[in-house]
């Protein structure tokens, strides 16, 4: 696997993972406090907002779309700070890693929902207070993702090098 291929594969490797996993939180939250704070759905429901015409599932469709791919956007930045060896994709580095980029999204959202002509009717307290939480337990398991994936290049290494040694008894 050339360089690029592998940075590739460990942006979407760990914004996937990180991403998947924030969700679940999220949905456990939701679940635990009797409110809905996906974020994949409060994207489509936005999206959903400025363009009437689409249906629920091209809400839902855009929505997971935008929850993903600003996943990967945040995963970009992340693979490269740990490929630099800026930072480390270690659990204390994940915490406050996560914790910034929390409080990113938080602003971001609130701009959001300022700017969005027809925002939603939700406690904006309570989302914001869940986001910086969830996007620890994104950084946490981008992490996961990455070092898991670089164990398994490193694994694989090992094996293609190993099949490649002549025996020469």
């Amino acid at each position: 696997m050339g360089a690029n291929t592998t940075k590739t594969t460990a942006t979407v490797m760990a914004g996937i993972s990180g991403t998947t996993f924030m969700t679940l939180f999220s949905y456990l939250i939701s679940l635990a406090e009797k409110e809905n704070f996906s974020e994949p759905e409060r994207l489509g429901q936005l999206a959903g907002r400025l363009i009437p015409k689409l249906d629920r599932q091209q809400q839902q469709a855009l929505g997971w779309l935008g929850h993903y791919g600003v996943g990967l956007l945040f995963a970009i930045v992340y693979v490269e700070l740990w490929r630099r060896n800026v930072l480390k994709p270690d659990i204390r580095t994940s915490l406050w890693l996560g914790g910034l980029s929390g409080i990113l999204a938080v602003a971001v959202w609130k701009t959001t929902f300022k700017l969005h002509p027809l925002p939603p009717a939700l406690n904006f307290s309570k989302y914001y207070l869940q986001l910086v939480p969830a996007h620890i337990v994104f950084a946490v398991f981008a992490a996961v993702g990455y070092i898991a994936l670089k164990s398994m290049n490193i694994q694989q290494a090992h094996q293609e090098f190993t099949y490649t040694i002549p025996d020469i008894s």
